[in-house]
């Protein structure tokens, strides 16, 4: 008997209610048990209501945690450590998981024995939103290989085995459970510690990208945090020092404002370059000791700046 608990763990979000029942629309495999863990993060259990009346209908039976803390990473904590089942399948409280979503991260597990599978996140956008963004889909999620291989991942669509042995025992980072970026220290801990990821590309979500992230600014300050990741990352690594890497990013980020410059006529290629010089300056910052922006834990995402 295969066992899979879906975990989302959520923070004043009234989608999270469609993320269930997208879950009750899902294939589900013969022979396996399957059941949803919702871990409110909120302060107050301000989803509890909800997620109960929804579970009193539910067609997989549904489990409300609250873990109290305005903390990401005490939220995942709380999934991990109550979960019964051998996997736990992470997903995000205001995505929409599609029917074949589960038999597709089960699919490749079984093909590959890998100790974590990850699936595409695709954006959903408003006709509002820029022309650019949505052909570029900036807002999208897939795993990066190097050298051949995924060597980190991301919790808005993940299937992690709880029984492998690069996997027991580890948990999220307090530390960066208000800034973003434990998702990134998590996997990457993993592969260190010899564990396979990979990628079921037929294993879809899809996000709806609200006002308030469909703009420039938001991106930009997306991609310099992750790059404060990328550092925390590197930096995490045995026999790494900061300062090696600070003239290498700042080298990249120099190239990416010249390339920003050349293309200001056109605005796609424009913005690409410039989110991209955003990571290399959040690379850099890192480094340099800079402490992480705080983005989570607040009622309404932090945004600004500009839409084109």
């Amino acid at each position: 008997m295969t066992t899979v608990d879906a975990c989302i763990c959520t923070f004043r979000r009234k989608s999270v209610v469609d993320t269930l029942e997208s879950l009750m629309a899902i294939d589900v495999p013969t022979g396996t048990e399957f059941a949803v863990l919702v871990i409110d993060n909120d302060t107050r259990p301000s989803a509890q209501d909800a997620v109960l009346a929804f579970a009193r209908q539910s067609r997989w039976p549904v489990r409300y945690i609250h873990c109290p803390a305005r903390n990401i990473s005490i939220a995942r904590n709380g999934a991990l450590g109550g979960a019964d089942a051998r996997f736990v399948a992470f997903i995000d409280d205001d995505e929409i998981a599609s029917r074949g979503w589960l038999c597709g991260l089960l699919r490749v597990q079984s093909q590959t024995a890998a100790d974590v599978v990850l699936g595409p996140v695709d954006a959903r956008y408003g006709d509002d939103v820029p022309a650019w963004m949505q052909q570029a889909r900036v807002h999208a999620t897939r795993p990066v290989w190097v050298g051949g291989q995924i060597r980190t991942g991301y919790t808005g669509n993940v299937l992690i085995d709880l029984t492998s042995a690069a996997v027991q025992g580890l948990r999220f980072d307090p530390a960066l459970g208000r800034s973003g970026g434990e998702d990134t220290a998590f996997f990457s801990a993993i592969h260190r510690a010899g564990g396979r990821i990979a990628y079921a590309a037929d294993a879809a979500v899809e996000e709806t990208v609200p006002a308030a992230r469909a703009r420039l600014g938001w991106l930009m300050q997306r991609k310099f945090r992750m790059g404060q990741t990328h550092a925390q990352v590197v930096v995490a690594q045995p026999g790494k020092r900061r300062w090696i890497g600070i003239p290498v990013a700042a080298a990249k980020l120099a190239f990416c404002a010249v390339a920003t410059v050349l293309s200001l006529p056109h605005r796609r290629t424009r913005n690409l370059w410039a989110l991209r010089g955003c990571l290399h300056a959040g690379v850099v910052a890192g480094l340099a000791g800079r402490d992480a922006l705080q983005s989570y834990g607040y009622a309404e995402p932090i945004a600004g700046g500009p839409t084109d």
